[in-house]
């Protein structure tokens, strides 16, 4: 075998050997963008999950009310927060503790109060953002290999929005005068679709690409316990400043819509979604939300005794890096601005997928082809040396 025959079927291998790869982006591609809508999913599937009207007027009870609505109902049980969900037809979710040490997670109808089920250990939600995220590999001590691996896939993904900007002239042209040519055949077609789908997903691959490194980057600071955190040590109520009733006990807590009417009063731009109680006698309670920007969230910690605000962490509190890094998340799941942001990631995300899937097509064409010709290569070099063999048996005395 020639030097240059080794080299193509050297190649042939490499280009077989890629096929895991393709297959691996493939599948990460479309469970992310099933994890974008995980939770349309659910609530399509679980009537528990909805936020039900009893009546066209019927109003969202407030946060107080729903606690007092499910202590009513279970009085055994320990309420640890209450979630209220960005769009307004899933239930409350409220975590709490039960007698036994079992700690559910509860659906709570926001305009009565009643507890509509229990959310399961392991949904449909999260297992399509663990498959997606960290293809289901346990996280032991640290950072799982799974998430290595998954967001090891934003390095090859950048580099392929610069090269592929760079090899395709004028790509912007496909903006103006897109061109999808479909009686030309499978191959041109893929090739078409896949270069327009590029194109008008520049934004979105980038987006994607870089807050996948970030999430490489995220578990390698982890791991080697570098913190780029200015949140501080967690505000506590000192023993001597609990107040205590004639029989030694804790004073009981101001109600959780006073502190989140105190904690609004002092930052007006709190937007509360979430109310967590204190764990125990000296922790705050904590109301948290979004401000006016949507990506990240504000806290504010309210003594429980005195209704003072003790702690807070706003958006000015952060550094300039911490508010690039936490923005990362929700930019690269698209869990910020309600089920109009969600379908634009999924859209966006089922094209990404099906750019990788006309990619795979395109390359898998191609090296079935060049398998072939490698194969018939041989066949075609011995056919005329067995002619000339036989032409000379025939003239030779």
């Amino acid at each position: 075998m020639s030097k240059k025959s080794r080299s193509k079927l050297w190649f042939l291998v490499h280009s077989w050997l890629a096929l895991p790869i393709w297959f691996f982006v493939l599948i990460v591609c479309v469970t992310g963008t099933l994890a974008v809508v995980s939770q349309e999913i659910v609530w399509l599937a679980n009537p528990d999950v909805r936020a039900s009207k009893p009546s066209d007027d019927a109003e969202l009870l407030t946060f107080g009310e729903l606690l007092a609505a499910i202590n009513k109902a279970e009085p055994e049980i320990s309420v640890r927060s209450l979630t209220r969900p960005d769009e307004s037809h899933f239930a409350i979710t409220a975590r709490v503790n039960y007698p036994d040490g079992s700690s559910p997670t509860l659906y709570v109808n926001p305009y009565t109060g009643a507890i509509q089920g229990v959310s399961p250990q392991f949904d449909f939600r999260q297992f399509t953002r663990a498959l997606h995220g960290w293809w289901l590999v346990p996280f032991t001590n640290g950072f799982s290999w799974g998430w290595y691996l998954v967001s090891l896939l934003g390095l090859p993904m950048l580099a392929s929005l610069v090269t592929g900007l760079v090899v395709y002239k004028r790509f912007w042209k496909g903006f103006f005068k897109p061109r999808l040519r479909f009686n030309q055949g499978a191959r041109i077609f893929w090739g078409d679709f896949h270069r327009l789908s590029g194109i008008w997903s520049i934004w979105f691959i980038a987006v994607i690409s870089i807050t996948g490194v970030w999430f490489l980057i995220q578990a390698i600071l982890f791991d080697n316990h570098v913190t780029i955190s200015t949140e501080g040590v967690p505000p506590v109520v000192a023993r001597e400043d609990v107040p205590s009733t004639a029989d030694g006990r804790p004073a009981p807590w101001i109600a959780i819509d006073e502190a989140g009417r105190i904690a609004i009063d002092k930052i007006p731009s709190l937007d509360i979604s979430s109310v967590f109680l204190p764990a125990n006698a000296y922790s705050h309670i904590f109301v948290e939300g979004r401000g006016w920007y949507p990506l990240m969230y504000q806290t504010a910690g309210v003594n429980p005794y005195n209704g003072e605000v003790e702690y807070s962490r706003l958006l000015g509190d952060r550094s300039k890096l911490e508010f690039v890094t936490e923005s990362m998340r929700p930019l690269h799941t698209g869990d910020f601005g309600g089920i109009w942001v969600k379908m634009i990631w999924f859209g966006f995300g089922l094209l990404l997928s099906m750019m990788v899937l006309s990619g795979m097509l395109i390359w898998s064409k191609r090296t079935v082809q060049a398998t072939a010709a490698a194969l018939k290569r041989p066949a075609r070099k011995t056919q005329p040396a067995a002619l000339a063999r036989t032409e000379t048996s025939e003239v030779t005395p």
